[in-house]
C-alpha cells in the first residue's frame, strides 16, 4: 500500500503573534488581521470607503467613545471624500508612487499625524483615542490625533484644601494636567518626556523637570528605574512610587503625592522631578525629605511671619500626634512623681474601676479612632462626617459611662487625633499613625526609657534612608543651616536668593539680589 503525504498547511498565527507583524500592503489582509487581534471588541469601528479617480481604497479604525467623531468627519473623511476631487492636481498627484505622503501633506487638515508601520502601533494608537487611516497598497498607515472622551473637569482639589492660592487641581486626563503645568512654566527648559508602561494597560507616563535646574544624574536614574518596570498594568502613580522606591519594605515613603499644579511647579523650580500618569489626578514628586512633609503650599501665598508661625505649629502637632498617648501612658504607669498631686488624685479617681491597664486602654481607644476615621472616608460624603463625629461622641461617652476607659484617656486620644489632621501631607499622616502604635508598645513596656529607645531607632532608620540621592532627614541630617531656615520657618521671598541645593544642580540662583539704590549686584 502506498501512502500519499498531504501538503501540510501553515499553522494559523495567534493574535499575540500577529500583533508583532508589520503592515501588509494589501489593506484587506491588514484589516483581517486586526479583526482577529481585536476580536470581541464591540466598540471597534472600521469604515471602508473609496475616494478620488481612479478609485483608491481606504479605511479608518477607531474605538467608539475615545474619539471626537465630529473631528473625524470634518478633518478626515470630508477632505478625502469631498474636497479631494475639487483640487485641480489631485488626480495627477494620486498617480504618484507616494499617495499616502500626498494625503498627509496636502489633503488632511489634522494637526497631529504620525506614520505607523506595525499592527502593534495601530492597536496602541486606537486604544489611546487616535484614528488610524489605511490606504490599499501601502505598508504604512496614518494615526490622526482625534482624542476626546468624557472626563472630570478641572476642579478644586479635594485632599489639599487651601484658603489662599490657586484652586485648580489635576484631573484624570493627562494632557489637561500637562497643560496646567505648561501654563505656569513657559520656559523652553521645561521638559516633558513621555513613555509607555504596562504590557496590557499601555499607560502613558510623563516625566517633568526643568533642564539646568534638576540634576541630570537624578533625572537619568529616575528614567532608568522607570525603564526597568515590567508589569501588566499601571493604573495610578502609586504603582510607580512603590516600584521605584529604594527601600520598599519601609513605612517611610520616599515620594510625595499631590493634586495641585502650583505645588508641583514650586517643587520643579527647586530641582525636583514630577511623574504623571494618564487616568489619575495624583502627581508623583521626588525626591523628598521628611521635614518637607510639614510644608504647605499655602505658606508661600501669605506673609512670611504668619506662615512661619503656622509651620512651627505643624511641627508641634507632629510631635503631639506621635508621642502624646505614649507619654501619658509612661507617666501614669511608671513616672507618677512627674504629675502634680492634685492632678494625680483626679486621674486616679477617674481610673477607679477601669478593668484595663493604661496601655490596653490607649490601644483600644486609638484603634477605635482609626476605625472611625476610615469609616468616615469610605462612607458616602453626605453621611460620612456626621457618622464619624457622632460615632466618636457616642462611643466615647458610652465607654466612659460603662467604665471601660477613663475620661483623661479620651481627652488624650482626642487631642492626638486633632493633631494628626494638622499635617498637610497624607504620606506623613500615614507614617505618624503607624509609628504611634510602636511608641505605645515601647511606653507600655519601659516607660520613658522605651520612648527614648524608640525615638533613637526611628531617627537612625530615617537617617539611613535617601530619596534618589537626597538624605531623608535633609537639611536636619546632614545639618545644613542655610536651608534649615526655610524648613522650620518660611523664609521671606526677598531673602530667598538661592534654591535648595542638590548635588549636580547647575542653576542655583533663584533671584538676583539688588543694591539699596535698586541696581542689581554684580
Amino acid at each position: 500500500m502506498r501512502y500519499i503525504s498531504k501538503k501540510t498547511q501553515p499553522e494559523a498565527k495567534s493574535p499575540h503573534e500577529l500583533v508583532e507583524q508589520a503592515l501588509s500592503p494589501q489593506m484587506a489582509t491588514t484589516l483581517e488581521q486586526l479583526r482577529l487581534i481585536l476580536k470581541g471588541c464591540s466598540d471597534l469601528v472600521i469604515k471602508q470607503f473609496q475616494f478620488a479617480q481612479p478609485a483608491v481604497h481606504g479605511a479608518i479604525l477607531y474605538f467608539d467613545g475615545l474619539v471626537d467623531r465630529k473631528e473625524i468627519e470634518e478633518n478626515l473623511l470630508k477632505p478625502l471624500l469631498l474636497e479631494l476631487n475639487m483640487q485641480n492636481n489631485a488626480a495627477a498627484n494620486l498617480k504618484e508612487p507616494n499617495i499616502l505622503g500626498f494625503i498627509q501633506n496636502n489633503i488632511l487638515t489634522l494637526a497631529e499625524l504620525k506614520t505607523l508601520s506595525t499592527l502593534q502601533e495601530i492597536c496602541h494608537h486606537i486604544g489611546s483615542g487616535d484614528t488610524v487611516l489605511l490606504i490599499d497598497g501601502y505598508e504604512q498607515g496614518l494615526a490622526a490625533g482625534t482624542r476626546s472622551w468624557a472626563g472630570r473637569a478641572i476642579q478644586t482639589p479635594e485632599n489639599e484644601v487651601t484658603v489662599y492660592g490657586p484652586k485648580e487641581g489635576f484631573c484624570e486626563t493627562l494632557r489637561f494636567n500637562t497643560a496646567l503645568l505648561r501654563r505656569r512654566i513657559k520656559s523652553s527648559n521645561f521638559k516633558m518626556e513621555s513613555m509607555v508602561l504596562g504590557r496590557i494597560s499601555k499607560t502613558d507616563i510623563v516625566i517633568c523637570y526643568i533642564d539646568n535646574i534638576a540634576p541630570p544624574g537624578m533625572v537619568a536614574e529616575i528614567k532608568e528605574r522607570l525603564g526597568k518596570i515590567d508589569i501588566d498594568a499601571v493604573l495610578d502613580t502609586g504603582y510607580l512610587a512603590e516600584l521605584i522606591d529604594e527601600n520598599k519594605w519601609s513605612i517611610f515613603t520616599q515620594t510625595e503625592h499631590t493634586e495641585k499644579p502650583d505645588r508641583v511647579c514650586g517643587q520643579l523650580l527647586e530641582g525636583k522631578v514630577c511623574i504623571m500618569a494618564d487616568g489619575t489626578p495624583m502627581a508623583l514628586v521626588l525626591p523628598v525629605s521628611f521635614p518637607e512633609y510639614m510644608i504647605s503650599p499655602e505658606d508661600y501665598y501669605v506673609r512670611f511671619i504668619p506662615a512661619s508661625l503656622f509651620r512651627i505649629l505643624r511641627f508641634m502637632a507632629f510631635v503631639m500626634a506621635l508621642l502624646l498617648p505614649s507619654l501619658y501612658i509612661a507617666i501614669i504607669t511608671y513616672h507618677h512623681e512627674m504629675i502634680p498631686t492634685p492632678l494625680l488624685l483626679t486621674i486616679a479617681a477617674t481610673r477607679e474601676g477601669i478593668p484595663f491597664p493604661a496601655f490596653v486602654e490607649a490601644l483600644l481607644l486609638d484603634a477605635t479612632f482609626e476605625l472611625l476615621r476610615e469609616a468616615g472616608l469610605r462612607l458616602p460624603r453626605a453621611v460620612g462626617p456626621a457618622v464619624s463625629i457622632v460615632g466618636a461622641l457616642i462611643i466615647g461617652d458610652a465607654a466612659v459611662r460603662a467604665g471601660l476607659v477613663s475620661t483623661p484617656m479620651v481627652v488624650v486620644i482626642a487631642f492626638t487625633g486633632i493633631a494628626s489632621f494638622v499635617t498637610p501631607s497624607y504620606n506623613a499622616g500615614i507614617i505618624i499613625r503607624i509609628a504611634r502604635f510602636g511608641f505605645l508598645f515601647a511606653a507600655g513596656m519601659l516607660g520613658f526609657l522605651g520612648i527614648i529607645i524608640a525615638l533613637i531607632l526611628m531617627g537612625l532608620r530615617m537617617a539611613s534612608l535617601s530619596s534618589f540621592g537626597l538624605p531623608y532627614l535633609w537639611p536636619i541630617a546632614p545639618l545644613n543651616v542655610s536651608y534649615l531656615g526655610d524648613i522650620l520657618v518660611r523664609r521671606p521671598w526677598f531673602s530667598n536668593i538661592k534654591r535648595p541645593y542638590m548635588s549636580g544642580m547647575k542653576n542655583v540662583v533663584r533671584q538676583v539680589p539688588k543694591n539699596e539704590d535698586g541696581g542689581q549686584q554684580l
